[in-house]
């Protein structure tokens, strides 16, 4: 098989190992004359980002970076992007990285022609159509990562620094015009990293899957996603090198994002605030959060796991299934609890109450409240 191709759904793909080398035309192909590549510290010193800019200025762009982006990514963050952003002059952002680079990149060229503060565009209600959509600057997204999806997203995720609050800011252009997929960057991942974020992929897949919202296409995107992690994360833990599974997990991510339009639920609700309160790994707590939130969902999702578990390589239906994420999280070296994730004292009312402000909270299969979510939480403890 040749895993490469050119896709349009849900934007411009540009997906196979090497594909790296046509960032400059993508940037070129949007009217970028002068972009700035928004990425993380530790990606800032990497060679794949200096490779990355290396074509850039292959192709006549000088290729300054911006790598002040923390793990969460916040507005004081965003704040210093905007400043080198309109500094520079520049017209066009390439977001590279994983889901905190690709979040703030998107976010920089979101905010960059705007007169409102950001927290006025969340994720609520219509407020999106509060932002000027004519000043969005185009944004090329280069996922370094095999997680978040946030290449293919129309929101970011900034946490508020002052009510450690994650708070989703949603536009639809702020989906990338153009998305560079290349498995070859993703080769150099620490293995927890490729754990986190691959499960992270694999949180989105399930969540969607579980979520009670209409959305068909969403949900057969959803347990190809599944299948694909489950099939291909060991591969590339145990194997960095192995390219075709680092494609196959790049697809999964992607194929987690789109699949979220249907719906999150109570693993984001409560590893969000926890990110926030917390600065945890977010594919990683989600993944700890999972095997108790299957046990909350369980009787209103266990009949369309048993429909889909077969496919997706799991014996024993629903059942089978929960005690294959425990399974699959301990092979993956992931923490069993909250307290193996380094949290202690935590604030359980304090976490409660974010949990059920999240917007993830709407998608889950058993409606909310105080008393289940405080109960996971204790749970996960």
């Amino acid at each position: 098989m040749t895993l490469q191709a050119n896709w349009s759904y849900p934007t411009t793909v540009k997906f196979g190992p090497g594909r790296i080398k046509e960032l400059g035309e993508a940037c070129l192909s949007l009217g970028i004359k002068n972009p700035l590549l928004v990425t993380d510290k530790i990606l800032a010193q990497l060679d794949i980002t200096q490779t990355a800019l290396d074509i850039l200025k292959s192709s006549g762009f000088e290729g300054p970076v911006f790598c002040e982006v923390d793990p969460n990514p916040n507005e004081v963050n965003l704040e210093a992007g905007l400043s080198a952003y309109k500094k520079g002059s520049h017209d066009g952002v390439v977001a590279f990285g994983g889901g905190s680079g690709i979040d703030l990149g998107k976010m920089v060229a979101f905010m960059a022609g705007q007169k409102r503060p950001i927290w006025d565009f969340e994720d609520i209600g219509d407020w999106w159509t509060r932002a000027d959509s004519a000043a969005i600057a185009p944004i090329v997204a280069v996922p370094t990562t095999a997680g978040t999806g946030s290449e293919v997203g129309r929101a970011s995720v900034i946490t508020n620094s002052k009510s450690h609050e994650k708070k989703i800011i949603f536009h639809p252009k702020v989906l990338p015009s153009v998305v560079i997929c290349d498995p070859e960057l993703t080769v150099g991942m620490p293995p927890f990293v490729t754990a986190g974020t691959g499960l992270d992929a694999f949180a989105h897949c399930v969540e969607a899957f579980s979520s009670p919202h209409y959305h068909p296409m969403s949900q057969g995107i959803a347990v190809e996603g599944m299948r694909l992690v489950i099939e291909n994360l060991p591969k590339v833990y145990n194997n960095p090198n192995d390219i075709e599974a680092r494609s196959h997990m790049m697809s999964a991510a992607m194929m987690g994002a789109t699949a979220f339009q249907k719906g999150l639920g109570a693993i984001h609700a409560l590893s969000h605030p926890i990110g926030a309160m917390y600065n945890t790994h977010h594919g990683t707590t989600n993944a700890v959060c999972m095997p108790a939130v299957l046990d909350l969902n369980a009787s209103e999702i266990s009949q369309r796991f048993d429909q889909v578990a077969g496919y997706i390589g799991i014996q024993n239906g629903f059942k089978g299934f929960c005690t294959f994420v425990r399974e699959f999280n301990a092979s993956l070296k992931i923490p069993m609890n909250l307290s193996d994730l380094g949290i202690v004292n935590a604030d359980v009312e304090k976490l409660t109450q974010a949990a059920l402000k999240d917007p993830s909270c709407g998608g889950n299969p058993i409606a909310l409240n105080s008393e289940n979510v405080a109960k996971l939480i204790k749970d996960l403890l």
